[in-house]
Formats: structure tokens, C-alpha cells, sequence
């Protein structure tokens, strides 16, 4: 078990654990930036975690909720204060009801989590600060630090797995919850190289295009929140042709954009996407939260094939943009 020292000090109102680590300080690092690490440890064993929200950058949130064994299912958040990239982040901590909306009803807490180098693995360090003596006893008593080290007890697997999320890791999909997918992929290149390539018409026509043998014709970005985009692809020999539209609702440039779709043409709800680029060890991790209207066209759209087409446009984007 890593961790070497764990110190409650009820006066200054701190909880703090030491651990230490057979790993580079990176790939420590790495395993709290990317949601589909963090979720292997953030929760207890028997509450494991589920990550619907990642965006590590000051003022960034993370939503997240923790499903018991009987299915229940408890909600929480944390707002970044700060973040050091490799060296340290803060964090405000607090719980959220079913909807995931902030519950002010149960106390929030600070956190301070720390990363150095030590010896020829990392040190990593935890302090989280309470507001009062009630709330330091409040969350005591509702068994937080025995769910910490048992938290903490599986990040020693975690950081074992090196080839699920190395780059050069083909496009994958999470499956998070009934409405919701997770895809994710490791891209060489910068988080500023790589929101261009997103954000930029003349840069997303020459990669954008699934398999080989379709063109982009209309590419219509929204420039500020509020504003529509219109994207269509052609099939070169002019036979077939679709697209999709939407709206730009959030944008944190260069890091986070949220927007909605529909495929052009075509009745019902939209889904709701939110992309969150993430600098890590080698380059930057795209992670993209789809929610879609109704576990049926979830899967239907899953089952076509999806991530095969975006591997095939990611690996044109680092091949003929990122690397040009």
C-alpha cells in the first residue's frame, strides 16, 4: 500500500496523507488529469467512481458521482482554485444531490494535493482543509478517511496499466451511464496546436473526414457562444453527402467547448457534446462527453462505427496538421 503517513490535526482543522510512489512524477500526475484514471481511484472499492466532468484549469469543474453495491448512488463536485501543472492543485470539494446540482446542505472542504519527485519514484501528498470542527467531525464520522485509503489502495493498479492510455492508444468510447458516452483519445500535440485544429475551417478540411475518400465542403464554425455552425461532408465521387449543425453553448478557449448536434435533415432531440483537452505527459488527452437523448440512440449511434471514423480523422490530424 503506498500510502506512508497519515496525519488528522484536529486544532489547525487539516487531514493530511503522504504516499509514495514507484512511478516518474508525470505519470502521477497524469493518472489525476485524465478522468478515466481518476475514476479507478477516486471512489472507495466498494463506491467506485464515474466521471462526467473533467476540466482541470483554474475555475474548471469536475462533476463526478460514486454508485454503491445496492446502485446508490452519491453525488459530488470540485471546483479547481489552482493548478500547477506537475507540481500542485487545489480544489474546492463538496457534494451534489441526485441532479448533480451543489448540495450546501452537508459541508465543503479544501484540498491541496501536491506531487515531487523522491528518490527514484514521486511523492504525493493530500491536505484537505476543513471550515470548522463540526465539519471536520461531520465528515469523520461519515467514514471519509477510511474511503480515502481505500481510495488510494487501488492507485498502485492504476499506474501499473501503462499501454490503456499511452499515446498512440486508438479512439475509444466509455460508456458512463444510460445517456451518456466518454471518448477519448491521446493526440501528440500541444492543447493550443490541437484547439485550432478543432476551431479553425481551413485546418479542420484537411482532417476532419472519417475514412478515406470524403471531402468537407461546408465547415461553418461558431465563433462565439451563441452562434450556429453547419458542417457536411461529401463522398468524392459526389454520391453521397450528410452533415451536422448545432449551437457553441460554453467555450473556455484553449480547453473546454461545449456545443450541440443534429444530424442536418433530421428530426429530434439534439445531443449534447462536451469537448475538454487536457495537457499530459506527451501530448494532449481529448476527452468528449456525449449526452445523448435516450439509451436507444446511444447505442445506435455507437454501433455505426463511430470511434473508427474519428481514429481514422485523428490520425490524419497528427500525420498531415500536427506534425506538418
Amino acid at each position: 500500500m503506498p500510502i506512508t503517513d497519515v496525519i488528522s490535526n484536529a486544532q489547525d482543522l487539516t487531514l493530511t496523507i503522504v504516499a509514495d510512489y514507484p512511478v516518474s512524477l508525470t505519470r502521477l500526475w497524469d493518472a489525476y488529469a485524465d478522468p478515466r484514471q481518476l475514476e479507478r481511484f477516486w471512489g472507495p472499492v466498494e463506491w467506485p467512481a464515474t466521471f462526467t466532468r473533467h476540466d482541470m484549469a483554474v475555475g474548471g469543474y469536475s462533476h463526478y458521482y460514486m454508485t454503491g453495491p445496492d446502485g446508490t448512488r452519491s453525488n459530488g463536485w470540485f471546483r479547481f482554485l489552482s493548478v500547477e501543472p506537475y507540481r500542485a492543485f487545489e480544489v474546492e470539494d463538496g457534494f451534489a444531490d441526485e441532479h448533480g446540482v451543489r448540495n450546501d446542505a452537508l459541508p465543503t472542504m479544501r484540498m491541496v494535493f501536491t506531487f515531487e519527485s523522491a528518490g527514484s519514484g514521486s511523492r504525493f501528498r493530500s491536505t484537505t482543509y476543513f471550515n470548522s470542527v463540526e465539519s471536520m467531525e461531520q465528515l469523520v464520522q461519515m467514514g471519509m478517511m477510511e474511503g480515502m485509503k481505500s481510495a488510494m489502495s487501488q492507485i498502485d493498479t492504476v499506474l501499473a496499466d501503462l499501454a490503456s492510455f499511452a499515446i498512440g492508444h486508438a479512439t475509444d468510447a466509455q460508456l458512463l451511464n444510460d445517456c451518456q458516452a466518454r471518448v477519448s483519445r491521446v493526440i501528440r500535440g500541444r492543447v493550443d496546436q490541437v484547439w485550432r485544429a478543432h476551431h479553425e475551417p481551413a485546418l479542420m478540411q484537411r482532417w476532419l473526414l472519417g475514412p478515406d475518400g470524403w471531402t468537407m465542403p461546408v465547415c461553418e464554425v461558431a465563433q462565439q457562444v451563441g452562434d450556429s455552425y453547419r458542417y457536411e461532408w461529401a463522398s468524392a465521387d459526389g454520391t453521397e453527402r450528410f452533415g451536422f449543425e448545432g449551437e457553441l453553448l460554453e467555450s473556455a478557449a484553449p480547453r473546454r467547448a461545449v456545443t450541440t448536434e443534429r444530424m442536418i435533415g433530421t428530426p429530434g432531440p439534439s445531443t449534447r457534446n462536451e469537448l475538454t483537452l487536457t495537457t499530459i505527459d506527451g501530448g494532449t488527452l481529448l476527452s468528449l462527453v456525449i449526452t445523448y437523448p435516450s439509451k436507444e440512440l446511444r447505442d445506435m449511434i455507437l454501433a455505426t462505427g463511430m470511434t473508427t471514423g474519428m481514429e481514422a480523422s485523428y490520425v490524419r490530424l497528427e500525420r498531415e496538421v500536427l506534425t506538418a
